[in-house]
Protein backbone atom coordinates (compact mmCIF):
# COMPACT_ATOMS: atom_id res chain seq x y z
CA UNK A 1 0.00 0.00 0.00
CA UNK A 2 1.42 3.63 -0.94
CA UNK A 3 1.95 6.29 1.45
CA UNK A 4 -1.27 8.09 -0.34
CA UNK A 5 -3.71 5.46 0.89
CA UNK A 6 -2.28 5.14 4.40
CA UNK A 7 -2.58 8.59 4.78
CA UNK A 8 -6.04 8.14 4.11
CA UNK A 9 -6.86 5.13 6.01
CA UNK A 10 -5.46 7.20 8.89
CA UNK A 11 -7.64 10.88 7.79
CA UNK A 12 -10.64 8.25 7.35
CA UNK A 13 -10.36 6.91 10.81
CA UNK A 14 -9.30 9.99 12.45
CA UNK A 15 -12.68 11.81 11.07
CA UNK A 16 -14.81 8.67 12.25
CA UNK A 17 -13.77 8.97 15.84
CA UNK A 18 -14.24 12.71 15.70
CA UNK A 19 -17.82 12.10 14.32
CA UNK A 20 -18.62 9.17 17.11
CA UNK A 21 -16.91 11.42 20.25
CA UNK A 22 -19.19 14.20 19.29
CA UNK A 23 -22.21 12.24 18.69
CA UNK A 24 -21.78 10.28 22.30
CA UNK A 25 -21.09 13.96 24.06
CA UNK A 26 -24.28 15.48 22.91
CA UNK A 27 -26.30 12.38 23.68
CA UNK A 28 -24.63 12.42 26.74
CA UNK A 29 -25.65 15.91 27.66
CA UNK A 30 -29.34 15.23 26.32
CA UNK A 31 -29.71 12.59 28.03
CA UNK A 32 -32.21 12.53 31.60
CA UNK A 33 -30.52 9.60 33.40
CA UNK A 34 -27.49 10.82 34.56
CA UNK A 35 -26.11 6.61 34.49
CA UNK A 36 -26.64 6.53 30.93
CA UNK A 37 -25.12 9.86 30.55
CA UNK A 38 -22.00 8.55 32.22
CA UNK A 39 -21.96 6.17 30.01
CA UNK A 40 -22.32 7.95 26.92
CA UNK A 41 -19.38 10.41 28.01
CA UNK A 42 -17.12 7.31 28.99
CA UNK A 43 -17.75 6.05 25.06
CA UNK A 44 -17.04 10.00 24.18
CA UNK A 45 -13.86 9.63 25.86
CA UNK A 46 -12.38 6.79 24.17
CA UNK A 47 -13.32 7.50 20.93
CA UNK A 48 -11.26 10.97 21.86
CA UNK A 49 -8.37 9.14 22.54
CA UNK A 50 -8.84 7.55 19.34
CA UNK A 51 -8.86 10.39 17.64
CA UNK A 52 -5.60 11.78 19.46
CA UNK A 53 -4.01 8.26 18.06
CA UNK A 54 -5.02 8.78 14.03
CA UNK A 55 -3.93 12.55 14.71
CA UNK A 56 -0.39 11.26 15.97
CA UNK A 57 0.34 9.13 13.01
CA UNK A 58 -0.38 11.70 10.99
CA UNK A 59 1.54 14.17 12.26
CA UNK A 60 4.66 11.54 12.52
CA UNK A 61 3.57 10.93 8.90
CA UNK A 62 4.81 15.16 8.28
CA UNK A 63 1.12 16.04 7.74
CA UNK A 64 -0.70 18.85 9.34
CA UNK A 65 -3.53 17.89 11.20
CA UNK A 66 -6.28 20.63 10.36
CA UNK A 67 -9.04 21.38 13.31
CA UNK A 68 -11.54 18.97 12.11
CA UNK A 69 -15.71 18.95 12.85
CA UNK A 70 -18.21 16.50 12.65
CA UNK A 71 -19.60 15.18 9.22
CA UNK A 72 -23.39 16.25 8.15
CA UNK A 73 -24.71 12.85 8.77
CA UNK A 74 -23.37 13.20 12.49
CA UNK A 75 -24.35 16.78 12.79
CA UNK A 76 -27.77 15.90 12.27
CA UNK A 77 -27.91 13.18 14.94
CA UNK A 78 -26.82 15.60 17.07
CA UNK A 79 -29.31 17.99 16.25
CA UNK A 80 -32.07 15.22 16.54
CA UNK A 81 -30.70 14.03 19.67
CA UNK A 82 -30.87 17.12 21.45
CA UNK A 83 -33.92 18.00 20.05
CA UNK A 84 -35.94 14.93 20.50
CA UNK A 85 -33.65 13.05 23.02
CA UNK A 86 -31.00 10.12 22.47
CA UNK A 87 -33.74 7.84 22.13
CA UNK A 88 -34.04 8.70 18.51
CA UNK A 89 -30.67 7.97 17.27
CA UNK A 90 -29.13 5.67 19.52
CA UNK A 91 -30.08 3.21 17.00
CA UNK A 92 -28.47 4.91 14.57
CA UNK A 93 -25.75 4.97 16.89
CA UNK A 94 -25.71 0.97 17.25
CA UNK A 95 -25.89 0.14 13.97
CA UNK A 96 -22.63 2.45 12.91
CA UNK A 97 -20.82 0.80 15.44
CA UNK A 98 -21.75 -2.68 14.59
CA UNK A 99 -20.75 -2.04 11.26
CA UNK A 100 -17.39 -0.02 12.85
CA UNK A 101 -16.96 -2.88 15.01
CA UNK A 102 -14.22 -5.03 13.42
CA UNK A 103 -12.41 -2.22 11.58
CA UNK A 104 -9.25 -2.21 13.75
CA UNK A 105 -8.84 -5.82 13.94
CA UNK A 106 -6.38 -5.99 10.88
CA UNK A 107 -4.61 -2.47 10.67
CA UNK A 108 -1.44 -3.03 11.60
CA UNK A 109 -0.96 0.21 13.36
CA UNK A 110 -3.97 -0.66 15.92
CA UNK A 111 -4.10 -4.91 16.12
CA UNK A 112 -1.71 -4.99 18.72
CA UNK A 113 -3.33 -2.56 20.57
CA UNK A 114 -6.72 -2.64 22.94
CA UNK A 115 -8.71 -0.48 20.34
CA UNK A 116 -10.34 -3.15 18.63
CA UNK A 117 -11.39 -4.74 21.80
CA UNK A 118 -13.01 -1.03 22.65
CA UNK A 119 -14.75 -0.75 19.19
CA UNK A 120 -16.21 -4.46 19.64
CA UNK A 121 -17.22 -3.21 23.18
CA UNK A 122 -18.95 -0.10 21.82
CA UNK A 123 -21.07 -1.66 19.98
CA UNK A 124 -21.97 -4.43 22.37
CA UNK A 125 -23.24 -1.67 24.61
CA UNK A 126 -24.56 0.74 22.59
CA UNK A 127 -27.01 -2.78 21.09
CA UNK A 128 -27.47 -3.30 24.44
CA UNK A 129 -28.78 0.59 25.19
CA UNK A 130 -30.95 0.53 22.21
CA UNK A 131 -32.58 -2.43 23.29
CA UNK A 132 -33.64 -0.85 26.14
CA UNK A 133 -35.08 2.04 24.32
CA UNK A 134 -38.29 1.04 22.61
CA UNK A 135 -38.62 4.65 21.01
CA UNK A 136 -35.56 4.54 19.20
CA UNK A 137 -36.01 3.99 15.37
CA UNK A 138 -34.88 0.58 15.25
CA UNK A 139 -35.11 -1.25 18.76
CA UNK A 140 -36.48 -4.60 17.64
CA UNK A 141 -33.66 -4.50 15.10
CA UNK A 142 -30.70 -3.51 17.64
CA UNK A 143 -31.84 -5.88 20.22
CA UNK A 144 -30.68 -8.67 18.05
CA UNK A 145 -27.24 -6.86 17.00
CA UNK A 146 -25.24 -9.01 18.87
CA UNK A 147 -27.75 -12.00 18.76
CA UNK A 148 -28.71 -11.61 22.56
CA UNK A 149 -32.34 -13.01 21.54
CA UNK A 150 -31.43 -15.63 19.06
CA UNK A 151 -33.89 -17.52 17.19
CA UNK A 152 -36.85 -18.30 18.85
CA UNK A 153 -40.61 -19.95 18.45
CA UNK A 154 -41.24 -17.01 16.34
CA UNK A 155 -38.38 -17.85 14.00
CA UNK A 156 -38.87 -21.68 13.89
CA UNK A 157 -42.53 -20.79 12.97
CA UNK A 158 -41.27 -19.25 10.37
CA UNK A 159 -38.59 -21.36 8.99
CA UNK A 160 -41.63 -24.03 9.35
CA UNK A 161 -43.76 -22.40 7.08
CA UNK A 162 -41.49 -21.23 4.74
CA UNK A 163 -40.10 -24.73 4.34
CA UNK A 164 -43.25 -25.71 3.78
CA UNK A 165 -44.78 -23.31 1.85
CA UNK A 166 -41.47 -24.03 -0.65
CA UNK A 167 -42.03 -27.75 -0.62
CA UNK A 168 -45.57 -26.69 -2.08
CA UNK A 169 -44.95 -24.38 -4.41
CA UNK A 170 -42.08 -26.09 -5.95
CA UNK A 171 -43.39 -29.64 -6.06
CA UNK A 172 -46.66 -28.17 -7.45
CA UNK A 173 -45.17 -26.68 -10.65
CA UNK A 174 -43.26 -29.69 -11.02
CA UNK A 175 -46.11 -31.78 -11.33
CA UNK A 176 -48.19 -29.16 -12.87
CA UNK A 177 -45.23 -28.99 -16.12
CA UNK A 178 -45.02 -32.91 -16.03
CA UNK A 179 -48.84 -33.29 -16.40
CA UNK A 180 -48.76 -30.65 -18.77
CA UNK A 181 -46.78 -32.94 -21.03
CA UNK A 182 -49.60 -35.51 -20.82
CA UNK A 183 -47.20 -38.30 -19.18
CA UNK A 184 -49.41 -41.29 -17.45
CA UNK A 185 -50.46 -41.22 -13.61
CA UNK A 186 -47.32 -43.60 -12.99
CA UNK A 187 -44.97 -41.03 -14.57
CA UNK A 188 -46.59 -38.11 -12.93
CA UNK A 189 -46.58 -40.03 -9.35
CA UNK A 190 -42.94 -40.79 -9.24
CA UNK A 191 -41.90 -37.45 -10.45
CA UNK A 192 -43.79 -36.16 -7.71
CA UNK A 193 -42.08 -38.43 -5.51
CA UNK A 194 -38.58 -37.38 -6.68
CA UNK A 195 -39.53 -34.17 -6.32
CA UNK A 196 -40.09 -34.31 -3.01
CA UNK A 197 -37.27 -36.58 -1.74
CA UNK A 198 -34.85 -34.25 -4.02
CA UNK A 199 -36.13 -30.87 -2.03
CA UNK A 200 -36.56 -32.43 1.42
CA UNK A 201 -32.71 -33.43 1.23
CA UNK A 202 -31.48 -30.16 -0.29
CA UNK A 203 -33.47 -28.09 2.35
CA UNK A 204 -31.87 -30.47 5.23
CA UNK A 205 -28.39 -30.76 3.89
CA UNK A 206 -28.80 -26.56 3.62
CA UNK A 207 -29.82 -26.20 7.26
CA UNK A 208 -27.71 -28.50 8.61
CA UNK A 209 -25.00 -26.49 7.05
CA UNK A 210 -26.35 -23.39 7.91
CA UNK A 211 -26.24 -24.42 12.10
CA UNK A 212 -23.28 -26.68 12.03
CA UNK A 213 -21.54 -23.16 10.36
CA UNK A 214 -23.60 -21.24 13.04
CA UNK A 215 -22.53 -23.68 15.69
CA UNK A 216 -18.60 -23.28 14.54
CA UNK A 217 -18.68 -19.28 14.56
CA UNK A 218 -19.99 -19.23 18.02
CA UNK A 219 -17.06 -21.70 19.21
CA UNK A 220 -14.54 -19.31 17.45
CA UNK A 221 -16.35 -16.38 19.01
CA UNK A 222 -16.30 -18.09 22.45
CA UNK A 223 -12.56 -18.79 22.22
CA UNK A 224 -11.54 -15.17 21.10
CA UNK A 225 -13.44 -14.07 24.36
CA UNK A 226 -11.27 -16.38 26.69
CA UNK A 227 -8.23 -15.48 24.88
CA UNK A 228 -9.51 -11.74 25.51
CA UNK A 229 -10.62 -12.56 29.09
CA UNK A 230 -6.96 -13.91 29.69
CA UNK A 231 -5.36 -11.04 28.31
CA UNK A 232 -6.86 -7.96 29.03
CA UNK A 233 -9.20 -8.93 32.08
CA UNK A 234 -9.68 -6.00 34.16
CA UNK A 235 -10.62 -4.25 30.66
CA UNK A 236 -13.16 -7.03 30.26
CA UNK A 237 -14.70 -6.48 33.89
CA UNK A 238 -15.23 -2.97 32.77
CA UNK A 239 -17.34 -3.77 30.08
CA UNK A 240 -19.07 -6.20 32.04
CA UNK A 241 -19.68 -3.50 34.61
CA UNK A 242 -20.96 -1.07 32.11
CA UNK A 243 -23.23 -3.98 30.26
CA UNK A 244 -25.17 -4.46 33.43
CA UNK A 245 -25.22 -0.31 33.57
CA UNK A 246 -26.51 -0.07 30.59
CA UNK A 247 -29.34 -2.47 32.18
CA UNK A 248 -29.87 0.09 34.82
CA UNK A 249 -27.96 -1.45 37.43
CA UNK A 250 -26.43 0.86 39.78
CA UNK A 251 -22.91 1.67 39.35
CA UNK A 252 -22.02 0.22 42.80
CA UNK A 253 -24.16 -3.17 42.22
CA UNK A 254 -23.10 -3.38 38.93
CA UNK A 255 -18.94 -3.08 39.83
CA UNK A 256 -19.52 -5.72 42.54
CA UNK A 257 -21.28 -7.93 40.05
CA UNK A 258 -18.96 -7.76 37.92
CA UNK A 259 -15.93 -8.44 40.09
CA UNK A 260 -17.65 -11.47 41.95
CA UNK A 261 -18.17 -13.27 38.52
CA UNK A 262 -14.73 -12.04 37.06
CA UNK A 263 -13.29 -14.12 40.24
CA UNK A 264 -13.71 -17.54 38.64
CA UNK A 265 -12.66 -17.74 35.17
CA UNK A 266 -14.94 -20.66 33.85
CA UNK A 267 -18.27 -18.27 35.70
CA UNK A 268 -16.55 -15.42 33.89
CA UNK A 269 -16.65 -16.90 30.18
CA UNK A 270 -19.86 -18.14 30.58
CA UNK A 271 -21.67 -15.04 31.24
CA UNK A 272 -19.06 -13.25 29.11
CA UNK A 273 -20.47 -15.41 26.07
CA UNK A 274 -24.70 -14.47 27.19
CA UNK A 275 -23.66 -11.01 27.68
CA UNK A 276 -21.37 -9.41 25.76
CA UNK A 277 -21.98 -12.38 22.96
CA UNK A 278 -25.96 -13.88 23.22
CA UNK A 279 -24.41 -17.44 23.11
CA UNK A 280 -25.64 -19.88 25.24
CA UNK A 281 -22.53 -22.04 25.57
CA UNK A 282 -24.68 -24.90 26.51
CA UNK A 283 -26.79 -25.63 22.66
CA UNK A 284 -24.47 -23.20 20.75
CA UNK A 285 -27.86 -21.91 18.73
CA UNK A 286 -29.41 -25.88 18.74
CA UNK A 287 -28.84 -29.08 17.36
CA UNK A 288 -27.71 -29.02 13.44
CA UNK A 289 -28.91 -32.98 13.14
CA UNK A 290 -32.76 -31.16 14.61
CA UNK A 291 -32.79 -28.64 12.51
CA UNK A 292 -32.07 -30.85 9.65
CA UNK A 293 -34.93 -33.97 10.15
CA UNK A 294 -37.23 -30.23 10.68
CA UNK A 295 -36.59 -29.11 7.75
CA UNK A 296 -37.25 -32.21 5.86
CA UNK A 297 -40.08 -32.97 7.58
CA UNK A 298 -42.10 -29.71 7.17
CA UNK A 299 -40.85 -29.48 2.99
CA UNK A 300 -41.67 -33.25 2.95
CA UNK A 301 -45.50 -32.18 4.57
CA UNK A 302 -45.68 -29.48 2.04
CA UNK A 303 -44.32 -31.01 -1.02
CA UNK A 304 -46.46 -34.33 -0.68
CA UNK A 305 -49.79 -32.26 -1.26
CA UNK A 306 -49.64 -31.82 -4.99
CA UNK A 307 -48.34 -35.67 -5.44
CA UNK A 308 -51.17 -37.34 -2.87
CA UNK A 309 -54.24 -37.02 -5.58
CA UNK A 310 -52.15 -39.07 -8.62
CA UNK A 311 -52.17 -41.91 -5.68
CA UNK A 312 -56.00 -42.58 -6.06
CA UNK A 313 -56.87 -40.82 -9.53
CA UNK A 314 -55.25 -39.88 -13.27
CA UNK A 315 -55.79 -37.31 -15.55
CA UNK A 316 -57.19 -33.74 -15.22
CA UNK A 317 -59.38 -35.36 -12.14
CA UNK A 318 -56.11 -35.72 -10.58
CA UNK A 319 -54.32 -32.29 -12.02
CA UNK A 320 -57.46 -29.98 -10.65
CA UNK A 321 -56.79 -31.80 -7.33
CA UNK A 322 -53.63 -31.55 -6.99
CA UNK A 323 -53.86 -27.75 -8.23
CA UNK A 324 -56.54 -26.82 -5.11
Amino acid sequence: MNTGDVLSRYQRNLQGEIDSAALYRAMSSAERSPEVAELYMRLAAVEEKHGAFWRRKLEEAGETVARARPGWRTRLLIALARRFGPELVVGTAATLEHIDRAQYDEQPETRDTVMPWQERSHARILAELARGRPSSWSGEVFSRLEGRHGAGDGNALRAAVLGANDGLVSNLSLVMGMAGASFSQHTLLLTGLAGLAAGACSMAMGEWLSVQSAREMYRNRIASEKDELEQVADEEQKELTLIYRAKGMPADKAQALAKRIMNDKDTALDTLSREELGINPDNLGGSAGAAAASSFVVFAVGAIVPVAPFFFVNGTIGVIRASR
